[in-house]
């Protein structure tokens, strides 16, 4: 039994989310103030998101195919 923690990833800023997701830094401070978008924590007074509440919030979005 491995009872030693998993290292943590350090928390993504918004501008790293933006590049991340392909959109303009400000599209992430819209989701930010409208909602949507991933779980963004208020550290201070600076923005940032765990990589898995990124990841996760993508795979949320995924569309089927029309097809």
């Amino acid at each position: 039994m491995n009872s030693q923690p998993r290292p943590r990833r350090p928390l993504a800023t918004p501008q790293e989310i933006a590049e991340y997701c392909g959109v303009p830094l400000g599209t992430v401070y819209q989701w930010s103030s409208r909602g949507g978008g991933p779980k963004l924590i208020k550290v201070g007074r600076h923005l940032r998101a765990r990589w898995t509440d990124v990841e996760h919030w993508l795979d949320t979005q995924t569309v089927k195919s029309s097809r």
